[in-house]
């Protein structure tokens, strides 16, 4: 699309934190937080026991203190990680924070977990206790998992220089890359980020300007970004696997599944479920894209996500985004639209695509001093429906984290992963059934085609992709060893057949080995397949909805408030769901796309019917 100028009015206004990386109030806080470690280790280490309640508020202050700079720092970071002063900064305050956290904080984890069943019940009618009994629980059942007091301290105080860093470095180098790229051989080329020639890959209407596009891609993505990346991923697996032998997990997917509050069962039937229903799944609904793009199968690899020859492809402005996204929300819950209204008018959203911002999308959401709850959005918006999307499903997480941050505090506000993309998830649902009313109430076939062809692409990037991404992550993980890019490379395509069919049969996979390159997720591990389990608990939910009717919108809102407090059986129970039974993921990937690709492929059998004459 043409420039948009309605996307420059939305950019993070973070002076109401600081006014920039050197107010004195920053470095202020930076000090009386070190000051306030100091005396909080002086005051309870070897005590939290005996004075649990007052413990526990004096953590909570500490860590919302934390989340005010950290905060700051960190959105700062990401809107230009070329801004050495800012990544100076966040990096002092980043070793700061874990140097005090090894010398002065470490010890409170440790007594928290390792609290006997008497001790507890010494304070177990104290308010601020009860509260907080997720917390503690769940912290006790991690006992068995931690190392010698003095060894996790040592940790932390390390953990700045460890393979986070190289996490790190990765971003800033994926923010550097340009890929020289023209539409056509006698075109002057241009140069463009990442974020920009993968939009190519889902703007262009011209399969050849794709396949020319996928292929600087993954020729860009190669070399010596390969190289780097593969390191990148070697230190996260390999720190990974020594921490995990020594803190005797019995499996790399363990640790992630138990601070996810779901048991290892469950996540292995989400895998085999999704294993089982891909490859029917893509085959039925990419031979259907084919049809509406003219092409014949296979499709290349960079026809997956293209836009659909449906309407004229003009962007939707910002403006527009927001206005269809607010509508929606409000469509299903006043309680969520004033949120979200609230987020988009007083700069906690950060819109534009610039150079040097951190790629892709996210929400940060914390509980600041005072117990404030406040949450802002970064997105790189480029006006496609799939990034309508995206702002609907970063407001979704918004949304959750305030709700969660006021009703639970600092301490208990963030969901674990998993339940967390059920609330972004959720977010664009709804965004798609209030545009989906719109259309039918306008008899607008091609815009509700395209609407729908949008979800099931989207779904199967939610549940598909993020799967083979996790399948990804696994063999990686199970290797055992260093993988060179070329082994890493190898194991991408084997994965992307498994649920995407063999070579030629409905994809080639020309030009695809370097893609893992740069998925930035697998820097934290397995951390993908939430987008997975968030998807399908969604549709899970949205089944229940004409059952439940009135009850729907309080049971769901009740379930964004729980924050951490609940695993996956206590937040599905007041909605009749089970994930512990067999046939749940199946019944999810039903409703998720059997619906959806019946209405399509109708609306294709129409559009493309024959004119009789």
């Amino acid at each position: 699309m043409e420039k948009d100028p309605s996307v420059q009015n939305y950019r993070w206004n973070l002076a109401r934190f600081y006014s920039g990386i050197a107010d004195p109030q920053l470095a202020q806080d930076l000090r009386t937080y070190e000051t306030l470690a100091q005396g909080f280790s002086f005051v309870y280490r070897g005590q939290v026991a005996a004075q649990l309640p007052t413990a526990l508020r004096e953590y909570a202050n500490l860590d919302e203190l934390a989340s005010r700079f950290g905060f700051f720092l960190g959105l700062s970071r990401a809107q230009n990680l070329t801004d050495e002063a800012v990544k100076t900064a966040g990096d002092n305050a980043d070793r700061m924070m874990s140097r005090v956290a090894g010398e002065h904080l470490e010890f409170f984890g440790h007594e928290l977990a390792h609290l006997s069943d008497e001790q507890l019940a010494l304070h177990a009618e104290h308010p601020y206790v009860k509260q907080h009994l997720p917390l503690i629980q769940h912290a006790r059942a991690e006992a068995k998992h931690l190392l010698a007091l003095p060894v996790e301290e040592a940790l932390t105080k390390r953990a700045p220089y460890g393979a986070g860093a190289w996490a790190d470095f990765f971003d800033e180098a994926d923010s550097d890359l340009r890929f020289r790229f023209a539409e056509t051989e006698d075109a002057e080329p241009q140069e463009l980020t990442r974020e920009e020639i993968v939009s190519v890959l889902t703007e262009s209407t011209d399969a050849t300007v794709r396949a020319r596009a996928l292929k600087v891609l993954n020729e860009g993505l190669g070399g010596s970004f390969a190289k780097l990346s593969a390191q990148a991923l070697n230190m996260t697996v390999g720190k990974k696997q020594v921490e995990d032998r020594e803190r005797g997990y019995s499996h790399p997917m363990e640790s992630r599944n138990f601070s996810n509050r779901i048991p290892d069962s469950v996540v292995e039937a989400l895998h085999t479920a999704v294993n089982a229903a891909s490859p029917a799944l893509t085959a039925r609904f990419y031979r259907l894209k084919a049809r509406l793009l003219g092409l014949e199968t296979p499709l290349g690899w960079g026809d997956r996500n293209a836009k659909l020859p449906l309407h004229e492809a003009a962007g939707v402005p910002f403006d527009q985004a927001v206005q269809m996204v607010l509508r929606s929300y409000q469509s299903f819950s006043p309680t969520l639209g004033a949120l979200v209204k609230e987020m988009l008018t007083t700069g906690c959203v950060d819109a534009p695509a610039t150079k040097g911002k951190t790629g892709g999308a996210f929400n940060y959401s914390v509980v600041m001093p005072g117990g404030e709850a406040v949450s802002y959005t970064l997105l790189n918006y480029l006006g496609s429906l799939r990034d309508v999307g995206t702002l609907a499903h970063e407001l979704g997480h918004g949304v959750h984290g305030r709700l969660a941050g006021v009703a639970q505090g600092v301490l208990q506000a963030h969901a674990p992963m998993a339940y967390c993309e059920t609330a972004s998830i959720f977010g664009e649902r709804v965004t798609f059934d209030a545009l989906k009313a719109e259309l039918l109430a306008r008899g607008d076939k091609e815009g509700l085609l395209q609407l729908v062809m949008s979800a099931i692409d989207d779904g199967l990037n939610s549940v598909t992709r993020q799967i083979s991404f996790s399948n990804f992550e696994r063999a990686v993980h199970g290797a055992g060893r260093r993988l060179s890019p070329q082994e890493l490379n190898d194991i991408w395509l084997r994965v992307t057949r498994e649920l995407y069919g063999a070579d030629g049969d409905v994809f080639s996979y020309e030009n695809i080995g370097n893609l893992w390159t740069y998925v930035g997720h697998f820097h934290r591990p397995f951390y993908v397949y939430s987008y997975a389990f968030g998807h399908l608990l969604t549709n899970a939910l949205m089944s229940q909805r004409e059952r439940l009717g009135e009850r729907f919108e309080p049971l769901y809102l009740d379930l964004l408030r729980a924050g951490s407090t609940r695993d996956v059986f206590g937040l599905l129970a007041p909605f009749g769901l089970d994930p512990a039974n067999p046939d749940f993921w199946s019944m999810a990937i039903d409703q998720a796309f059997s619906g959806l690709l019946a209405e399509a492929e109708a609306l294709v059998a129409e559009r493309l019917a024959p004119v009789a004459k």
